[in-house]
């Protein structure tokens, strides 16, 4: 019999939501999870890798050089002891230690000196919650002790000094400041000498907005850090100040204002702020907490804009206003404030060229500069609706600046604002503001994919940390979605090139490209921190995610694993990867599924198998994502009201090693699953399973050198419509040599007749 075939490919659509799924374009998807649609295909979701790879001693230790990470001490060079206290107050269950290659895991929160786990042989190892000491007797001689606070990543931004495209990467935890380098890891940064500042006292919602700008002379670059942590009234115990870093020390920012003839320290100050620009060379803070010196009291200025003079944010009187002049005889330069006409609060702020666009909750607002330097600023309202409630979620283009607003994902060109969201309308309703989710969401937008990636709290999931990504193509405006967990975004420009040598793994068993920008020195990657203090990069040149989840300790309970994973963020029915494990003397890298999550830091996994020994540490736990592609409803020939058959598919899908995915399908305008059917009805109709890996070279020679493949599947299904539905079943899911490959989609053939008529 001869049939009709339809070509769907040119993928552009991506995910569409506004419309019922017979109706969207052939190319659009009524579902895409863990997959988005790029350059004419649909791919599988971006991988991540450790950053440092293959900088370390062993591969199952780049782990360490990705996590932020504090030096406490150095062992003794005759007898391997170390003793002391670590920094900080946060002392908790999950922490971690290493000396050289040895791992140490606190696993007891009990008052007092606890044993931790340890993977080699030192003799004593212990750590106490209550005060922060450990104890190392007889570890590796003279050599650096590291201490891992496993506190959630909270900024990461470049220190813009040094060569072009060689910038330090700095990052940010609840308490301390880190500097990455390419071939030691993360670094503690402090001042050289006592109290060793910076710490910062702020929670897991008090992320770090940083800027670099001139200091005390032009050729000076700061960093200015800010993570709001302050409040209204008494100022708190807890509360931290602006800080500024040059390179050496950390100092804490204080822009005093209001001296009335007093000595400048007696004035009244900027206690924090939200956010911190430079603008018409001056610098600028918005929504800001100011501490009064009559009252001795914080007071909150949401929506203020405070301002310096001219020059040097550092000067006695560069935040001084007009008319006023300390004890020393310092005059106003030119400093002031103004506050917008609203009584909404200043939550995100970004440029567009040189017009500074100022976004407050529920309005959008241009701080116009006016060129009189007596009022150099004004207020003009952009839109009076549109808005946004996520600091972090502003990023920049060059002709407009995005942000997520209550109501939508909002572009402003300086003009207008509008929703661009509008093939997935319901989308924005699960970032509602729980466990202040709103804060938590972060974005970035990434140069080489072409991507904007907004990491958010689904509504629909208890987790207080985020656990989605909301991906938008601004190429051709699609959607998609990706289940992971990310605190934070950065930019990271690698300072050396990954080789051969340095890589610690073979060609058959890398998960990127030799030629991939990842390996490449100075290439401008995004790179990503998560709730446990991990970093790693992310790339669409990598398939699997990297193990960015410790596995404090692991026990086997008839057969199963419980897994104690701090702040794991998983879900029943999630696949994790399970490596580095160490103490068990027969353990292998294995994908698990969560069956049960007991709390938010332990899980029930599968496993069926008896292990040997006792779990000593190392372990990590990597997101093994499942693709759901969910095609729109086809019927070829539904423009002449009839119904339709199909007899097979043509799958273009590019090469893999060992790759393969299940091609599901539902009949009519249903959600019956066909496999699902035919399995209870004992029907045979085929596995459905489409192979990404060349047939038998006996008999398809060629395709072993192929780069494109195309792969049929046979179906038997006749009706008013046919949608599939691609993912992997549970035996492929637990397979490393299938769930960690690659997956591209680059068109489909169908193979139709037309029948009855509809109805």
């Amino acid at each position: 019999m001869a049939f009709d075939r339809f070509l769907i490919a040119n993928y552009n659509e991506g995910l569409h939501t506004d419309l019922k799924p017979w109706i969207i374009a052939d190319q659009a998807f009524a579902a895409l999870t863990n997959a988005y649609v790029w350059r004419g295909r649909v791919r599988k979701r971006l991988g991540s890798i450790y950053m440092g790879t293959g900088n370390s001693s062993a591969p199952n230790l780049d782990q360490l050089l990705s996590r932020l990470r504090v030096r406490v001490d150095t062992t003794d060079p005759v007898t391997g002891n170390a003793s002391g206290a670590v920094p900080g107050i946060k002392f908790e269950l999950g922490q971690m230690f290493s000396i050289g290659s040895e791992i140490f895991t606190v696993v007891n929160d009990t008052a007092g000196p606890q044993n931790m786990l340890k993977t080699g042989a030192t003799a004593t190892a212990t750590f106490d919650v209550s005060t922060g000491n450990y104890v190392f007797v007889g570890s590796a001689l003279n050599t650096a002790v590291y201490w891992y606070p496993a506190q959630p990543v909270m900024g990461l931004c470049n220190y813009e000094v040094g060569a072009i495209n060689n910038q330090p990467l700095f990052g940010f935890d609840t308490q301390f400041a880190y500097k990455f380098s390419a071939t030691a890891g993360w670094q503690r940064s402090f001042s050289g000498t006592s109290p060793f500042d910076p710490i910062f006292k702020g929670t897991d919602i008090n992320f770090f907005w940083t800027i670099n700008w001139r200091g005390t002379s032009a050729d000076q670059t700061i960093l200015f850090v800010t993570n709001f942590n302050s409040t209204d009234g008494v100022p708190p115990a807890t509360q931290d100040n602006i800080w500024s870093y040059d390179g050496t020390t950390w100092s804490t920012f204080i822009p005093y204002f209001l001296p009335n003839g007093g000595a400048v320290s007696t004035g009244p100050f900027v206690q924090s702020a939200r956010i911190i620009l430079p603008f018409k060379n001056r610098l600028i803070l918005l929504n800001t907490i100011e501490y009064n010196s009559s009252t001795m009291l914080n007071q909150s200025f949401k929506n203020r804009v405070r301002y310096s003079f001219i020059g040097s944010p550092f000067a006695a009187n560069a935040w001084y206003e007009r008319g006023q002049t300390d004890s020393s005889g310092n005059v106003a330069g030119g400093a002031g404030f103004i506050d917008a006409t609203t009584e909404e609060a200043i939550i995100s702020a970004e440029f567009i060229k040189d017009r500074l666009i100022v976004y407050f909750d529920r309005s959008t607002w241009e701080l116009v500069y006016t060129g009189n330097q007596v009022e150099p600023f004004v207020f003009q309202k952009i839109n009076t609706e549109l808005g946004s409630e996520s600091t972090f979620s502003t990023v920049p283009f060059d002709k407009f600046v995005v942000s997520i607003g209550s109501t939508g994902v909002h572009a402003c060109n300086g003009a207008n604002v509008e929703r661009i969201d509008n093939n997935i309308p319901t989308e924005i309703f699960e970032l509602q503001d729980k466990d202040f989710s709103n804060d938590r969401i972060c974005g970035i937008r990434d140069y080489y994919s072409e991507l904007v990636y907004w990491a958010y709290a689904s509504d629909s999931d208890t987790e207080i940390y985020p656990n989605r990504i909301l991906v938008y193509n601004y190429k051709n405006g699609s959607w998609a979605n990706f289940i992971d967990s990310i605190t934070a975004f950065g930019y990271y420009e690698q300072q050396t090139d990954t080789t051969w040598e340095t890589a610690n793994v073979t060609w058959e068993n890398a998960n990127f490209s030799w030629v991939s920008g990842v390996v490449q020195a100075q290439f401008r990657q995004v790179v990503a921190g998560n709730q446990e203090g991990y970093t790693f990069i992310i790339s669409q040149d990598i398939s699997r995610n990297a193990g960015v989840l410790q596995i404090t300790n692991m026990n086997q309970s008839f057969g199963n694993l419980i897994l104690t994973i701090i702040n794991h963020n998983l879900s029943e029915y999630d696949y994790i990867y399970l490596e580095n494990v160490q103490g068990y003397t027969s353990f292998q890298n294995v994908i698990t599924q969560v069956l049960i999550v007991i709390d938010d830091n332990t899980i029930l996994t599968s496993f069926g198998e008896s292990l040997s020994g006792t779990y000593s540490g190392g372990g990590t736990a990597a997101r093994v994502s499942n693709i759901q592609i969910l095609t729109k409803q086809f019927n070829p020939y539904i423009n002449k009201a009839n119904n339709f058959y199909i007899s097979k598919i043509d799958f273009a899908v590019e090469k893999t090693d060992s790759g393969a995915i299940t091609v599901d399908y539902y009949p009519s305008s249903t959600s019956l699953s066909m496999i699902s059917e035919a399995q209870t009805t004992n029907t045979n109709l085929g596995n459905n399973v489409l192979e990404t890996s060349p047939y038998d070279a006996l008999y398809y020679p060629l395709e072993q050198q192929q780069d494109l493949l195309w792969h049929s599947i046979y179906f038997q299904c006749y009706g008013e419509f046919i949608q599939l539905n691609l993912y992997m079943k549970p035996d492929q899911m637990l397979d490393p040599n299938v769930a960690l490959e690659d997956f591209q989609l680059e068109g489909m053939i169908l193979y139709t007749n037309p029948t009855g008529r509809l109805g």
